[in-house]
């Protein structure tokens, strides 16, 4: 089995949490993201991953109720605010995928702060997917290279795979796992390119209950797992 380096995680089911428990989805939404700071510091500190991409906001959010969408994005603000001394205590490195608009320019400038204060970290490596969508990141790579043969600066026998993941969001390896919460078995237009060799994991638990022992048992799964990237097995 390949080293496991880069884990993503579909957070999902927070909504579903407050609604079994009797409260409204702001509560389970603040719930999900106290769970998801528990999981960035066990994986930084108990675990040799080295990407942890997380899926938090895709674009198609957008179209939720305007409240819950104003509670999320004051509450990545204050998220992102105030975690760059946690952060720099653990050596991580926080990275954001996705596009700007429609994002306030206060949530968006709060995100390049973060990255700034830790660009220089060599530890885990945590890459926020908010306002993301694969769809969208495959589209937006793809206008990034038509500029560069219009401009002269690439020939068309330069793309290749290895050259359009240059081109994507952030440079990093190839998602080896994805893991999703809540019971839902699908997608959602996460990492499209990123997952095409990825194995799955899709597991029953709402996120706010996904903690540290849950996250540990999903990757002992992974290891349990034969990786062939499409040789046969011996």
């Amino acid at each position: 089995m390949n080293k496991l380096k880069h884990v993503a995680l579909i957070v999902d089911g927070n909504g579903r949490w407050a609604k079994q428990r009797g409260k409204i989805r702001s509560e389970g939404h603040l719930a999900g993201s106290k769970m998801l700071e528990r999981i960035i510091l066990h994986a930084a500190r108990n675990t040799d991953i080295e990407v942890l991409s997380l899926y938090v906001f895709s674009t198609e959010n957008f179209k939720r109720d305007k409240d819950e969408v104003k509670y999320l994005m004051n509450l990545f603000l204050k998220w992102f605010t105030i975690s760059g001394k946690k952060y720099r205590k653990d050596n991580i490195k926080i990275i954001f995928s996705g596009r700007k608009e429609p994002l306030s320019d206060e949530v968006y400038n709060a995100m390049k702060k973060l990255e700034e204060r830790t660009k220089d970290h060599t530890g885990l490596i945590v890459n926020f997917c908010l306002n993301y969508g694969g769809r969208a990141e495959i589209v937006d790579a793809t206008k990034k290279i038509a500029s560069e043969l219009k401009e002269g600066k690439i020939k068309e026998e330069d793309i290749t795979e290895e050259y359009f993941s240059t081109r994507l969001y952030n440079k990093l390896p190839d998602v080896d796992f994805v893991i999703r919460t809540s019971g839902e078995q699908r997608i959602s237009n996460f990492l499209l390119w990123e997952i095409s060799y990825a194995e799955f994991l899709f597991v029953d638990t709402y996120f706010p209950d996904f903690d540290e022992k849950c996250f540990d048992e999903a990757i002992s799964k992974y290891y349990n797992r034969d990786r062939r990237f499409g040789n046969a097995k011996k």
